[in-house]
């Protein structure tokens, strides 16, 4: 108990009273299936768990391997206030997992991500392979909200905030904390010049190829990224997906042939840092701007 739900994360920040509850039936389910009695606390624990009303929001927090954690504000509904931004998809894990395998590729440069959600990845990021600066952003006003919120919860100060003068652009970075801001960003929207500000070395998304609409705003953005960037070395973009439905998966390839941006599978890696669902198949793709 004091390594799960009674953890010190869990009794600051509460997963979700649905999850607690399935994990102390199973937990009592395994005892009883060895006859083994069940302590008294574990029922003790269920019982607290079944007279707790279930909030809209909850929090879900991993542990890194660093020792580190990164805990999450979400919704407790998989689509809320017209928007899935506001829970973590599989993909955004798998993203994460692969940047901790891979802290070089992050390592001292500046960080643009499309789309981050709750913002696991991210943070992910930012606690273990040391980006000189990070720009989350989004384009749902509560996305954004949530985002701010769970940045600010796992200790880092947004960009914006003056009041602290080591967070200024003319700082030089040197800490194991980058520089991070969060931008609204609608990629149908959004201009090369703004873009440009950004002055991105690593492009990446995760879990953005769920519908054709989308990724056809995805790749014009990856194009005007492309193009906005003149004599700027370019990036390298990271793009990671579950592949629910192949047909989608190919035309995010074929548009990126049309459009003249290389592309290249990264290896998969094993899965055992994050809790995934069961049988999903995830890639990521390397794009070359």
């Amino acid at each position: 108990l004091s390594q799960t739900v009674k953890h010190p994360l869990c009794v600051k920040h509460p997963p979700s009273v649905k999850y607690a509850r399935c994990f102390l039936s199973e937990l009592i389910r395994k005892h009883e299936a060895v006859h083994t009695e069940p302590l008294d606390e574990l029922y003790e624990a269920l019982a607290e768990v079944l007279m707790t009303v279930e909030p809209t929001q909850c929090h879900r927090s991993y542990l890194l391997p660093s020792g580190d954690s990164v805990t999450l504000s979400e919704s407790t509904a998989i689509i809320s206030h017209g928007t899935t931004g506001l829970v973590t998809w599989d993909a955004a894990l798998y993203l994460a997992e692969w940047a901790i395998q891979n802290p070089a590729v992050f390592a001292h440069r500046t960080v643009l991500e499309l789309g981050s959600g709750a913002g696991l990845t991210g943070l992910a990021i930012c606690k273990t392979c040391r980006p000189s600066a990070y720009i989350f952003s989004d384009c749902h006003s509560c996305v954004l909200e949530q985002l701010r919120g769970n940045i600010l919860l796992n200790g880092h100060s947004l960009e914006a905030d003056a009041t602290d003068p080591e967070r200024n652009p003319g700082h030089t970075c040197d800490s194991e904390s980058p520089r991070v801001t969060v931008a609204q960003l609608d990629w149908d929207v959004v201009t090369a010049s703004q873009l440009a500000a950004f002055q991105p070395e690593v492009v990446i998304a995760a879990d953005v190829l769920y519908c054709p609409e989308t990724v056809l705003s995805l790749v014009r953005v990856l194009q005007r990224l492309s193009a906005c960037l003149g004599d700027q070395q370019a990036p390298d973009a990271y793009i990671a997906f579950t592949v629910r439905n192949p047909e989608t998966c190919q035309m995010f390839t074929s548009k990126l042939g049309s459009a003249g941006i290389p592309w290249e599978a990264v290896p998969h890696h094993d899965q055992k840092l994050f809790p995934y669902e069961e049988h999903s198949e995830m890639a990521i793709l390397k794009l070359t701007l």
